[in-house]
């Protein structure tokens, strides 16, 4: 090594003969120079050296956990973001670069200085500047044969001391500085992606925004709507949409498809393979994404963190970019070539002053100019993104465009980070968001319970579900469903319907299917009917009940339907209209008989008078809420039943009394104590029901006598001790129920009543009953359950035609054997403890169990 170190080695350190003739010799005196810890790089072996060093440069890769982030966010990366980038790598490759030659190899020469102390320049180093090449030869020429005599390790100590001391700092940390702002700029391009209440959002937004755009769901939304509302020569661009979600490439054969679908549009729509196009598992998928969807809006539109730091890291490199270009441009002419140094070494080395040489200024000083240039670009994608943050409102996100294209005229606007997200998709691709905002439509969504519910209610499982109602008619009942299955159309044997707490009902053009359909009710479900099916239902349904929270939810195709022969509505009216109690005019109703009502009102409808000439039957029940005004009952000629429940009435309305075609009155549940005005009902010559239950009533006033026709007389659940005598004189009595009293005993007139056929005499406190009771010949039900009877007369044989008889709950220690001789009562009939029952003679309790 030392033979191929001498003969460069003055040429390298610019030494004359003389100095060489003393380190030649001394080299190879020191043959084990190399192994004491000086290896000779400033000589012939330094470019072999250092090309080794640069093979081992460090990786860019290294720094990739600065800017690495998931894949997926590029969607949020604009095209600015993207440059920004590219331009902190090319600055990063700058920065590495120049470090790894700072590190590898020599950075500074120097050799001493041979001028005088007294004669010594300000700038020792003038006399190597350049002023043409023969005067730098000539002078180069004058120091040869000169003596430095300074060993290596001097010249080691003297370039790291200059270095030190007599190199600008931008010259040495130039390289450093590059990687650290770029560092700096990687951190802020990417801060918002990694902090934490950012990331999640993003993540989560992400996250969906993919499922979303995969999602069958999507295509099929955005094709059945373009097919619905484009049916012309016109629909060219909506139905481009729809060829792009199918997936059709441009060319010939996506020329083709489209024209195909321009030219049947409703095949689009009416095909039935595509119903098959989502099965039940796709569908659930979706069906969950409109719920993520949702409650994401809900989170992500109460704050604008998102916006706040996408601003405030733009604003930041905004900053560091003029404050990078600034002390740049005034530094990088101090990357000078040949540097002075001036160190007080003379007892160390003889020198105090010495010209060295910076082996990478002119490397560094091209690198700075590139360096300067990307930082410039850098800086002008920033500026642009500040322009395109504060010059337009990016809180707030209009879905206008989508609407018009897809015909979803529900996809609502958006705001805050939501909006802002938007924002930035549409810049990378604004199908994302065009597919994205399909899961922010409820028609959508409607759409797609719907397909979820003819999976699961096919027409097989609907037929096992039908049952006869009260009315004897077939019905099928659906219950707290999301929606209404399209498949229900297709039972055309269906003559009732009942649809309980059920959403947001609206009635296909299929309901013209159910051509038995004559019973339709709405509980808690409201629904929307179009009008062609109103037509169809005008003529053809006959019962409606409709149950709702208020009754101005009752829709108003209800009060169209002529045809209608019942009307039943159940819904409070709002507190500040109940007294005036104002309901639609019934006046299409030019078939209805039956009117039922259930509500708080405070009077009788006025509309119901518009039904006088034909109603028959009028149910009102009123929860409790007093009924003040009745004079519209006045006008209801023909009305053959009345019901007035829990309407708070304390005397009988004399409304009721100019009803002649009266047939029943129901007054249950009120408040009556006094039922003196029962005289007149004399004027209600038809009136053979009248039911006084569950009042207060104490008694019962004597001229009940005038009552010959009445065939019912229900008087249960009141404060009655003592019945009349004067009840035996109506003789047209069927049924009595005076259940649920405090009677003591009964009159001996009750006898009379020979048409009696039911008698319940339950729940009071009879000792005993009368023989003239056993009178009553017709009697076929006799209710004497929980009473004080002690014994039950043996006259109890006279009830042939007996069917029905309860004893439960008195003090009988035994029944009379009489009991066989009623022909009609068999065990089954016989409500009586087990005990004694068995007491009964065996030939009795036989006859009793034969069928």
């Amino acid at each position: 090594m030392t033979s191929q170190l001498v003969p460069h080695a003055p040429m390298l350190l610019g030494l004359g003969p003389s100095v060489s003739a003393i380190i030649i010799p001394w080299l190879k005196r020191k043959p084990g120079l190399d192994r004491v810890g000086w290896q000779p790089r400033s000589l012939t072996a330094q470019p072999h050296v250092s090309h080794q060093a640069s093979g081992r440069m460090i990786p860019v890769a290294e720094f990739k956990q600065f800017t690495e982030q998931q894949p997926a966010f590029k969607v949020l990366k604009p095209w600015w973001d993207v440059l920004a980038e590219y331009l902190t790598v090319a600055m990063l490759m700058i920065g590495v670069f120049g470090c790894t030659l700072q590190v590898t190899q020599d950075k500074i020469i120097c050799l001493p200085s041979h001028e005088p102390r007294e004669n010594l320049s300000e700038a020792p180093c003038q006399q190597l500047l350049p002023r043409g090449v023969s005067e730098q030869m000539g002078g180069l020429r004058e120091l040869s044969g000169l003596k430095n005599n300074l060993d290596l390790q001097q010249y080691s100590f003297i370039n790291q001391l200059c270095y030190e001391t007599a190199l600008h700092w931008y010259a040495k940390y130039f390289p450093y500085l590059v990687v650290i702002h770029t560092l700096i700029f990687m951190v802020c391009t990417s801060f918002w992606f990694k902090f934490p209440g950012t990331s999640s959002k993003i993540e989560h937004f992400i996250s969906i925004l993919g499922k979303c755009f995969d999602s069958p769901w999507t295509t099929r939304a955005l094709s059945e709507v373009s097919g619905e509302n484009h049916k012309g020569p016109a629909a060219g661009r909506p139905m481009a949409i729809v060829v792009a979600s199918a997936g059709t490439g441009p060319g010939k054969a996506g020329e083709g498809e489209k024209e195909k679908v321009l030219a049947e549009p409703e095949k689009v729509v009416t095909e039935p393979p595509a119903v098959t196009l989502l099965d039940k598992k796709e569908g659930e998928q979706a069906k969950a994404l409109f719920e993520k969807v949702k409650k994401f809006r809900v989170h992500v539109e109460e704050g604008d963190i998102l916006y706040t730091m996408y601003i405030r890291q733009t604003v930041l490199k905004v900053c560091k970019f003029f404050a990078i270009l600034v002390y740049n441009l005034v530094y990088v002419e101090k990357i000078s070539f040949l540097v002075a140094c001036r160190v007080e070494t003379s007892e160390v080395t003889g020198y105090a002053s010495f010209c060295c040489n910076h082996t990478k200024a002119h490397l560094f000083s091209k690198l700075a100019f590139c360096y300067i240039s990307f930082v410039c670009v850098y800086g002008i994608t920033c500026l642009y993104t500040l322009y395109w943050l504060f010059h337009r409102p990016l809180k707030e996100y209009s879905f206008r465009s989508v609407r018009e294209e897809t015909g979803m005229n529900d996809i609502p606007d958006v705001k805050n980070d939501f909006a802002f997200m938007l924002h930035l998709i549409d810049q990378y691709d604004s199908l994302y968001s065009k597919r994205f905002a399909v899961f922010l439509s409820e028609v959508s969504e409607s759409r797609l319970k719907q397909l979820n519910l003819n999976h699961e209610w096919t027409p097989e499982k609907l037929r096992q579900k039908l049952q006869r109602n009260a009315r004897g008619r077939l019905e099928l009942a659906l219950c707290m469903l999301p929606g209404l299955p399209d498949t229900v159309f297709e039972l055309s044997e269906v003559e009732a319907l009942r649809l309980e707490a059920i959403c947001d009902i609206s009635f296909p053009p299929g309901l013209s299917q159910l051509v038995n359909l004559q019973e339709l009710s709405l509980l808690h479900s409201p629904a929307r009917l179009p009008f062609s099916s109103q037509i169809f239902l005008r003529d053809r349904l006959k019962v409606i009940c409709i149950k709702c929270e208020e009754l101005r939810e009752v829709p108003l195709w209800v009060f169209g339907l002529r045809g209608l022969e019942e009307l039943h509505l159940e819904g409070l009216f709002p507190p500040e209209l109940a007294r005036a109690a104002t309901l639609e005019s019934l006046r299409e109703l030019k078939q209805l008989k039956v009117l039922s009502l259930r509500s708080n009102a405070g009077k009788v409808p006025a509309s119901v008078t518009d039904v006088a000439g034909h109603l028959q039957r009028l149910s009102l029940h009123n929860d409790g809420a007093r009924l003040l005004a009745l004079n519209s009952l006045k006008k209801l000629a023909v009305l053959r039943e009345l019901e007035l429940v829990a309407c708070g009435l304390e005397r009988i309305p004399h409304a009721v009394f100019s009803l002649g075609a009266l047939q029943e009155l129901d007054l249950k549940d009120n408040h009556l104590r006094s039922i003196e005005e029962i005289l007149s009902f004399q004027h209600c010559r038809k009136l053979v029901t009248l039911r006084l239950w569950h009042n207060q009533i104490a008694y019962i006033p004597e001229h009940v006598r005038k009552l010959r026709g009445l065939e019912q007389l229900y008087l249960s659940h009141n404060k009655l001790e003592t019945l009349p005598t004067q009840l035996g004189l109506c003789s047209g009595l069927r049924l009595l129920d005076v259940s649920h009293n405090g009677l003591r005993a009964l009159p001996p007139e009750v006898g009379l009543l020979q048409n009696l056929q039911h008698l319940v005499l339950s729940y009071n406190a009879l000792e005993a009953l009368p023989d003239e009771l056993f009178f009553c010949r017709k009697l076929r039900t006799l209710l004497l359950g929980y009473n004080h009877l002690s014994q039950l007369s043996p006259h109890v044989a006279a009830l042939r035609a007996l069917s029905r008889l309860e004893l439960k709950g008195n003090r009988l220690e035994a029944l009379p054997e009489e009991l066989g001789n009623c022909t009609g009562l068999k065990k089954a009939g016989l409500l009586v403890e087990d005990t004694l029952y068995e007491g009964l003679p065996t030939e009795v309790r036989e006859r009793m169990e034969e069928e």
